[in-house]
């Protein structure tokens, strides 16, 4: 399997700060999704009927205070956290409709994650960390390896293959971060504050490096933030509050 080889129309140019004018429908489509945590007596309603779409190689922001329910709604969405009510579906699969080991092969092969911190394991180096979610998926060592390694120089580190995460910087951590989401070529990428851990200069070179892969490959992100300037650099940015959306705008 080689990197990057779904069409999903990848030749064709998505012009910056645009809605892309290539997608086919909708890839995401979330309806009237809620989710309530229980801690003792305590019930708190995380996600209170919460409805959004989201195009085919659209990026889109999901901001508001801590708290708010946009991590929760990330969670719910890609098939990490069980829903109480409402719908998923992506691709046009129903989520409810697989069972754990299903789910977890899904997103084994058709999603990628990106966290604020790292989640790279110490004791392999940035090529064993990024090809993990290959092996996982029972592609072979030989070109687990070589699209591990392909990965790495997509974000510019083929060069720090066999670092360990120790001996990287925040900033290149989270690239192997991103060689990782982006190895099994993702239909989506679910991005957890991606640059929440990071300096300004840092931050920027990642969302650079987001959006190129955005426009060259039409992948889709869903991008939970805190920040507007990363709010401001995705297509469309949705803002919640108290577990509801409450506004919408299009870059």
């Amino acid at each position: 399997m080689a990197l990057f080889t779904r069409t999903r129309n990848a030749g064709a140019a998505v012009a910056e700060l645009q809605r892309p004018a290539t997608q086919t429908g909708q890839i995401i489509e979330v309806e009237n999704v809620s989710k309530t945590y229980t801690s003792g007596n305590v019930q708190v309603q995380a996600l209170r009927g919460v409805s959004l779409s989201v195009a085919r190689g659209e990026m889109l922001a999901i901001m508001g205070p801590s708290g708010c329910g946009k991590t929760t709604l990330l969670n719910c969405i890609s098939g990490l956290d069980r829903i109480d009510g409402g719908a998923v579906r992506i691709e046009g699969v129903d989520l409810a409709s697989l069972n754990d080991r299903q789910r977890t092969k899904y997103r084994a092969e058709s999603m990628g994650f990106i966290f604020q911190t790292y989640n790279l394991l110490p004791v392999l180096s940035a090529v064993e960390n990024v090809e993990l979610p290959l092996v996982v998926s029972g592609v072979g060592t030989s070109a687990a390896r070589k699209q591990a390694l392909a990965a790495l120089d997509r974000v510019g580190l083929a060069d720090r293959a066999a670092n360990w995460p120790s001996q990287l910087s925040g900033g290149q951590r989270q690239r192997v971060t991103i060689a990782r989401s982006l190895v099994n070529d993702p239909a989506i990428v679910w991005a957890d504050e991606p640059t929440g851990a990071l300096d300004s200069k840092t931050a920027n070179e990642i969302m650079t490096l987001i959006e190129t892969l955005n426009r060259e490959h039409n992948q889709t992100f869903v991008i939970v933030t805190h920040d507007q300037g990363v709010g401001r650099r995705c297509h469309r940015l949705i803002s919640m509050s108290d577990g509801e959306i409450v506004g919408e705008e299009t870059n």
